[in-house]
């Protein structure tokens, strides 16, 4: 599988090895993405690329492989943008439209795989998944060629139980988001919580000892689903990773100006960014 070349760090006459795995934003973005349809704001009219926000969602490149979380209607642009041929592996924090309608673009992911694709999700997405995508499962189609529908297997996951998948521990966590429960995931030092409102008291011992921390900061003023940039910094604050990144960006951020006043330690993520763990 193509995969993009690491950097290496120069120390003196000798290069330290690169880290083994990396985390891509591929979405940084809210579910309209930015630009936003109409606006005509100065973040939807920005020059800067880091204010053009796909919907959410990052890839975990591994050792033993890449692993995806949620697949975003822009999928297929987010991994051509990476020079990504597919994932190994899919996670799904939940089945809202943004982090899902993307999953038909995994149709091509078993020349990657050898197979059908593994998803990992609660009972509930799985549901979404065979509602939303019934002519993946319909097996007059199933038996056409390869490539024609989404070849995949579920594999169920619930909050609190770690899994393994690709050789790595995965912690799924509960959160809130507004009305609706999703997940967040852990591996090592390393957490991704998007779409959330509330991290569940039971939830926080899942959290602690972080390094890197991704976070859901919807926009600066409160909303009834999401953390608003002064709760995620509060969770943040709590926490103490070494370094967070905000997510899930609306058009309420000029990355340039927020980041400038953002604590030591905290940064926006845009799309592309890829971040060592």
């Amino acid at each position: 599988m193509e995969r993009s070349i690491a950097l290496v760090e120069e120390s003196g006459s000798q290069a330290a090895a690169p880290p083994s795995r990396r985390l891509i934003v591929l979405g940084s973005g809210t579910s309209t993405g930015v630009p936003v349809l109409g606006c005509d704001c100065p973040v939807c009219r920005s020059d800067d690329p880091r204010n053009a926000r796909t919907r959410p969602s990052v890839l975990l490149r591994l050792p033993a492989g890449d692993l995806l979380i949620d697949t975003t209607p822009e999928l297929r642009l987010q991994l051509l943008r990476q020079r990504v041929a597919g994932a190994h592996a899919i996670l799904y924090t939940h089945a809202h439209a943004d982090h899902l309608f993307g999953l038909d673009d995994a149709r091509l992911f078993p020349k990657v795989t050898g197979g059908p694709v593994p998803i990992y999700c609660e009972q509930e997405v799985e549901e979404a998944i065979r509602r939303a995508f019934s002519y993946a499962f319909d097996e007059r189609v199933r038996r056409l060629p390869s490539g024609g529908v989404p070849q995949v297997e579920f594999r169920r996951i619930a909050p609190g139980e770690p899994f393994e998948v690709l050789g790595e521990r995965i912690t799924p966590m509960r959160l809130e988001h507004g009305r609706f429960r999703v997940l967040g995931f852990r591996l090592g030092g390393l957490a991704y919580c998007t779409d959330v409102s509330k991290i569940p008291e039971e939830s926080w011992p899942m959290l602690e000892g972080l390094e890197t921390l991704l976070i859901d900061a919807l926009r600066p003023e409160p909303h009834p689903t999401h953390f608003s940039l002064d709760e995620a910094l509060e969770v943040i604050a709590r926490l103490r990773p070494r370094r967070a990144y905000l997510t899930h960006l609306s058009h309420f951020y000029d990355h340039g100006p927020v980041e400038a006043r953002l604590p030591p330690g905290v940064f926006l993520a845009y799309d592309g960014l890829t971040i060592a763990f």
